[in-house]
């Protein structure tokens, strides 16, 4: 995937200012080159909802934001900025990687520092 470009797996709605998950298991990949990756979510409906990110393919370890644990497991509670990436070591191209968990999520913007 070419760098500051997305890709969504799974059965999405997208809409002109989000995309909302339709079914379990959906995912949305971004290729960045930053010390932090943030993403502004939403659990819709529910009060709250797993999810898990990968980076390169791997848990993000050391490298895992505030939102996120090393194994790279979260949980989406509110509609807010969520910080999933945070690199310590030398910044360079990545593939970011967030899979929801169930039905309903909704997605609105990446950021990144």
């Amino acid at each position: 995937m070419p760098l500051n470009h997305w890709a969504p797996a799974g059965q999405w709605t997208i809409a002109p200012e989000n995309v909302v998950l339709d079914e379990a298991g959906g995912s949305i990949a971004f290729r960045f080159h930053a010390r932090d990756a943030h993403v502004v979510l939403s659990p819709g409906r529910r009060a709250t909802m797993p999810f898990r990110v990968r980076l390169d393919c791997k848990p993000p370890g050391p490298a895992h934001g505030v939102d996120v644990d090393a194994d790279g497991n979260g949980v989406l509670r509110d509609g807010r900025m969520y910080q999933l990436v945070r690199q310590y070591d030398t910044v360079r191209d990545r593939t970011l990687e967030i899979t929801l968990l169930e039905a309903g999520a909704e997605a609105y913007a990446f950021t990144f520092g």
